[in-house]
């Protein structure tokens, strides 16, 4: 999302290409709250926010087309353990509290975990750990849209108005295909200032309602015509998920309890509407240098109501990668729509963007997922088509006005290519 300077993905690397910003980070790009201290207001740093741009995303590629030499062992049926701890180890090494990955190849899975959790006390990082995932969220509410149409109870040609009658202007040449592949061209409602004000404020429990956000979204003209252009959009998830709440009478969270959390078994991931605490054992989130003398501040409770069904879901490596293993593998939507889930328009970034889903194209193949970055968070999930090969990576740290999605986003990109080196 872009609550917090969302979209500036890893630097471009010639011949390659990254995936879309995420859900979660324009809204604190700037949110660089330095919370009321000795009497002080917090003030935002005004960084840039994060967009995504053909140079990130070619920069990755580029690091990418590199990866299997890197590896520098001999081709094996094995995961290439050792090199994917060290890309760990290497994310700390660049100043990030911790780091989490896990790599699946086949039947083989490999998990792995470097630095810390939680800075004070201290406590090591630990590949279990639940974290907030940001805009990874886009696929989970995409795949319950997508469903709800493999039910007849909505249709992608479907307009906004249709179901949302009066909310946004031009509603009715809005459709919900175009919400889902961000070509509506709604103002995303996470870059207006208003949004991060309650938090810079001090008070990061604030809650927003899905309806106050649109309001926001739509005092701003549209970017284009609808369906004329690309361009990322939070506000087009918010309202896929009020759309889904008119279609079923029934919240967002309950409906992705019953046809995805509960049926895959994910019991370690969860959406919370309201709630700014993560249940469980967890990796806190920190902006590093934006606390009190340039200390890393805490941003684990900011209220995930900005996000909602956007980018507020909270999971672990694990739920995720059997999650796009469900998803890629057809047990979640039948074929047809599962081919348009992955029919992409072109985005002028380096990737192309399907329905929640982000399609990349590195050198050793394919692959398909989606970057989240929220305040105090940052990872990426990709997956070849057919979800044998998959990495998930997260660092306990989140910027908008830095580099860290492109920090993931590499190691992510030469784990891929050194996992389809050592398997061949």
């Amino acid at each position: 999302m872009r609550l917090l300077g969302h979209g500036r993905l890893p630097r471009p690397a010639p011949n390659t290409s990254l995936p879309p910003p995420s859900a979660d980070n324009a809204l604190l790009g700037g949110l660089r709250a330095n919370r009321a201290h000795d009497g002080e207001r917090p003030v935002a740093a005004g960084r840039p926010r994060r967009h995504l741009s053909v140079l990130a995303f070619a920069a990755l590629l580029l690091l990418a087309a590199a990866a299997p030499a890197a590896g520098s062992q001999a081709p094996s049926a094995e995961l290439p353990r050792q090199q994917l701890q060290q890309l760990l180890e290497g994310l700390v090494a660049t100043g990030q509290p911790g780091a989490i990955g896990l790599a699946h190849h086949g039947k083989e899975t490999w998990r792995g975990a470097s630095g810390l959790a939680i800075l004070d006390p201290e406590q090591p990082m630990r590949p279990g750990l639940r974290y907030k995932i940001g805009s990874i969220t886009k696929t989970f509410t995409a795949t319950v849209v997508l469903q709800l149409v493999g039910e007849h109870k909505l249709r992608l040609g479907d307009s906004v108005e249709r179901w949302l009658p009066g909310l946004v202007p031009n509603g009715d040449h809005i459709t919900i295909r175009q919400l889902l592949q961000h070509t509506s061209g709604l103002f995303d409602y996470a870059e207006d200032p208003r949004i991060a004000e309650p938090y810079l404020q001090g008070d990061l429990e604030f809650v927003w309602r899905p309806r106050q956000l649109i309001a926001i979204a739509t005092e701003h003209p549209p970017l284009f015509p609808p369906g004329t252009s690309w361009s990322y959009s939070n506000t087009g998830y918010v309202l896929l998920g009020l759309i889904i709440r008119a279609a079923t009478h029934s919240s967002v969270q309950q409906q992705l309890q019953t046809r995805i959390l509960r049926p895959l078994g994910l019991r370690h991931t969860s959406f919370p509407v309201t709630n700014p605490h993560i249940a469980g054992p967890h990796a806190h989130g920190y902006q590093l240098g934006a606390g009190p003398g340039g200390t890393p501040l805490d941003f684990t409770g900011l209220s995930p109501s900005w996000a909602w069904a956007t980018g507020n879901m909270v999971s672990t490596v694990d739920d995720v990668a059997h999650f796009h293993r469900a998803l890629l593998r057809g047990r979640l939507l039948p074929p047809g729509l599962l081919r348009a889930m992955q029919t992409t328009v072109a985005t002028g970034s380096g990737f192309r963007y399907g329905l929640g889903l982000v399609s990349i194209e590195l050198p050793c193949g394919t692959f398909w997922g989606h970057e989240g970055g929220l305040p105090g968070y940052e990872n990426w999930a990709l997956s070849s088509s057919d979800g044998e090969d998959q990495v998930v990576m997260m660092v306990n740290a989140g910027d908008g006005g830095s580099d860290y999605a492109q920090l993931v986003g590499e190691r992510v990109f030469t784990a891929l290519c050194a996992i389809r080196s050592a398997a061949s």
